[in-house]
């Protein structure tokens, strides 16, 4: 949006957790250091870098056009649209 390019998520409803108010409420899983410090077998990343691998980030409500879903498309104002699709 900050450019004007449309930003769509595409998620299964079974993802979506209405107990959660904010995206800075969500867990974020970390992977496997090893997943970036190496490639075909052999070490890419500098001794003693630190390494964060999250599995996923977190868009902002304000950065997404729409939500994909399975049950149909979930447009803004989420507070609102997501309990009809969800539910």
């Amino acid at each position: 949006r900050e450019h004007r390019i449309p930003f769509y998520v595409a998620a299964p409803t079974s993802t979506i957790d209405l107990n959660i108010k904010s995206g800075e409420e969500i867990p974020i899983e970390y992977r496997d250091e090893k997943e970036i410090i190496y490639f075909n077998n052999k070490r890419i990343v500098a001794e003693g870098a630190e390494i964060l691998n999250p599995a996923f980030d977190v868009t902002p409500a304000k950065y997404i056009s729409a939500i994909i879903t399975e049950k149909g498309l979930i447009t803004p104002p989420y507070e609102e649209n997501i309990n009809k699709v969800v539910k």
